[in-house]
């Protein structure tokens, strides 16, 4: 018999909301990670504050007041939370990303010093050697 490995997944922001919102653009394989139970799932805090960034820009329409969206978003994946420690900051500095982005930088970061996997379609973050990455494709 085989050993079941634990994987550790950091869900990017768009991976997070399309997965209870959008589930048919998610890949097989991403969709099937998210489902396993062999799988340990993980949110940051800056998915939220992403999240709540495109709500308060027009670019995600909720029906709801957004506090109470996100505390109904956030509940609603079996998620471990991903801490912001001065680590992960520092490295958010320290990576080489071919851009600047604040949000996709701590998400890097947080997936480089907690040793997660980045679950993304984010081109700019797939092709890092620098942590792992699941490619949504």
């Amino acid at each position: 018999m085989g050993v079941v490995r634990l994987v550790k997944l950091l869900l990017d922001t768009h991976i997070w909301l399309w997965g209870l919102l959008e589930p048919e653009r998610l890949a097989p394989a991403v969709r099937t990670a998210l489902q396993s139970p062999d799988n340990e799932l993980w949110l940051s805090p800056i998915s939220v504050w992403e999240a709540l960034v495109l709500v308060e820009r027009g670019r995600l329409s909720v029906s709801t007041a957004p506090k109470e969206w996100i505390h109904q978003m956030v509940r609603a994946v079996p998620r471990r939370e991903a801490p912001l420690t001065h680590d992960i900051a520092v490295m958010s500095r320290q990576l080489k990303l071919p851009h600047q982005d604040p949000a996709d930088r701590f998400l890097a970061a947080t997936a480089k010093v907690l040793g997660l996997v980045l679950v993304t379609a984010d081109d700019r973050l797939l092709h890092s050697t620098e942590y792992a990455v699941m490619a949504n494709e």
